[in-house]
């Protein structure tokens, strides 16, 4: 027969069972859910040798038949004459799809796109909402070198270094353009991030490793020297549009989601 200490002592120890987390999401688990929902983002035209154009990357939301991407990665004219059409790519390795796409919103001072695609639905992402901390776990997967050796989702993990104004002040006066100039005069919040992306990785997904909810977009990098400079010397320093400008994108479309 169990004595009053005995007693207590097991009824502690099934109090800190019971506290303890009956299954532990790692960022493994949370990757295998998320890249199935990241897209590369392109245009298509079948006269054209490789007919696959790669652009950026993008991201499944809503009901699935929507993406979000920068504004930079659709921004050029298409060649519609020679049936070139913008497109996303689904899949994995070389086993993917090609679905015509069209560009139905877009917000230039935030530098975000949302595209409809044709065809079935994807599966979609979870939206977070608000800014993240100073100092919080993050990781982001796309296409930081394009799509050469197949559609191969890479995904890179970092922290948020800072919440920071758009703008980055320039050295000296020649180094400031019309566009730099607005930003300074009206600058919104991005997140810094101490990780690594490359041009590709435009429109990729910030997420939080353990739920996998969306916080941000891969907008840019901080190019120390030249545009090539970016893939041989990266500075480790990039820059996402936080999920509220997302929210705000979906807005009066009924796609702000869970």
């Amino acid at each position: 027969m169990l004595g009053t200490s005995s007693v207590l002592l097991a009824g502690l120890m099934f109090i800190l069972m019971a506290l303890q987390p009956t299954c532990a999401v790692g960022l493994p688990e949370t990757v295998a859910a998320v890249r199935g929902s990241v897209v590369a983002v392109g245009t298509f035209q079948a006269t054209r040798r490789p007919p696959a154009a790669f652009l950026g990357t993008g991201f499944v939301v809503g009901d699935g038949s929507y993406v979000v991407t920068n504004a930079h990665v659709v921004e050029r004219a298409l060649d519609s004459g020679n049936r070139e059409f913008l497109a996303v790519f689904a899949g994995r390795g070389n086993n993917f799809q090609t679905r015509e796409a069209i560009k139905i919103k877009v917000d230039l001072q935030h530098d975000l796109a949302l595209l409809q695609i044709k065809a079935s639905p994807l599966p979609a992402l979870r939206l977070g909402s608000g800014l993240p901390r100073e100092g919080q776990e993050i990781a982001f997967t796309g296409f930081p070198l394009g799509v050469v050796l197949g559609l191969y989702p890479v995904t890179h993990r970092g922290i948020v270094s800072a919440i920071s104004p758009i703008a980055i002040p320039a050295p000296n006066s020649s180094q400031l353009d019309a566009e730099a100039i607005r930003r300074l005069n009206d600058p919104f919040e991005v997140l810094q991030l101490d990780a690594t992306a490359y041009p590709g990785n435009s429109g990729s997904p910030v997420y939080d490793p353990a739920s996998g909810r969306v916080i941000g977009v891969i907008n840019s990098v901080f190019v120390k020297e030249t545009k090539e400079s970016v893939i041989q010397k990266p500075s480790g320093i990039s820059y996402a549009i936080p999920i509220d400008y997302v929210r705000a994108l979906l807005r009066g479309r009924g796609l702000n989601g869970p």
